[in-house]
């Protein structure tokens, strides 16, 4: 029987491309694409002219049984998504694991992927981290998601799109508390960016210019100092407000202090 490769393509910069991947593109019988025009842009650098069927998030059931079906007859499939490791945030899961059922070989080919490009250069404890891929977009499965990030100590990697990075920014500082974050956008193209810097800062920064790209942010975990009892914060709030400062700066100090929310204490707050 024939072979899925999985192969890692670069996410930005065409050459961060490995010269085993090239060979397998080229010797493969079809490469199933997530969007075969951008796939094609790869292609012809490099002068490969394999066919190539598109595999995407809304054929991924008829394209997944057609799929296994020509590997089943002999021919070698290259699996590769826009951009990274297919699997990653994007289309391949499904026909690798229809693959692993059909008894088919399953090769890797690695490249490297967002996530890990953008936690390198953070400056984070890299040695744990969890990988959360796209948030849900809104709502209460938004919410409890974050809720469950809040006691997360190790390093947070999550992916955002440019339209609602400043939304996903707020509602982390929410949710998280003002972290240190590191926000890293067009990851090995021309503008790559690093922005490094209190989650307050960076609202401030992208609500001030328009941002552009795709977005990898890495959030710092929780100090593994337990978080303190929020009544005691509220005790402690009701004492700074006796001394003069407002309700919103002791709930600040109180926040940071004690490592809650800065949205959850003020709720406690707001009867002091």
């Amino acid at each position: 029987m024939a072979t899925l490769y999985i192969v890692g393509t670069p996410i930005g910069n065409l050459e961060d491309i490995t010269l085993r991947a090239l060979d397998i593109l080229k010797k493969a019988d079809i490469i199933a694409a997530e969007d075969t025009r951008h796939t094609r842009i790869l292609l012809d650098r490099y002068s490969i002219k394999t066919p190539l069927t598109s595999y995407h998030k809304f054929n991924i059931k008829e394209k997944t049984k057609q799929i296994i079906s020509i590997i089943k007859s002999g021919k070698d499939i290259a699996l590769v998504s826009d951009a990274g490791m297919p699997g990653i945030s994007d289309p391949g899961y499904e026909l690798i694991s229809e693959a692993i059922k059909n008894d088919i070989s399953v090769v890797p080919i690695p490249n490297t992927s967002a996530l890990l490009v953008a936690l390198s250069a953070s400056g984070m404890n890299t040695d744990r981290f969890v990988f959360e891929g796209f948030l849900p977009a809104s709502g209460g499965e938004r919410r409890d998601r974050l809720e469950q990030l809040r006691s997360e100590t190790r390093t947070i990697v999550i992916y955002e799109a440019p339209h609602r990075i400043v939304k996903t920014l707020n509602d982390i500082n929410d949710h998280l508390g003002d972290r240190y974050i590191c926000v890293a956008r067009e990851l090995t193209k021309k503008f790559e960016e690093f922005s490094r810097g209190r989650i307050t800062e960076l609202i401030d920064k992208y609500s001030r210019s328009k941002p552009k790209g795709e977005f990898v942010i890495v959030i710092e975990g929780m100090s593994e100092e337990k978080e303190k009892n929020p009544e005691e914060l509220k005790a402690l709030v009701a004492t700074l407000m006796r001394s003069g400062m407002s309700r919103k700066d002791a709930v600040k100090i109180a926040s940071d202090h004690g490592k809650v929310p800065k949205n959850k204490l003020y709720k406690l707050a707001l009867d002091i």
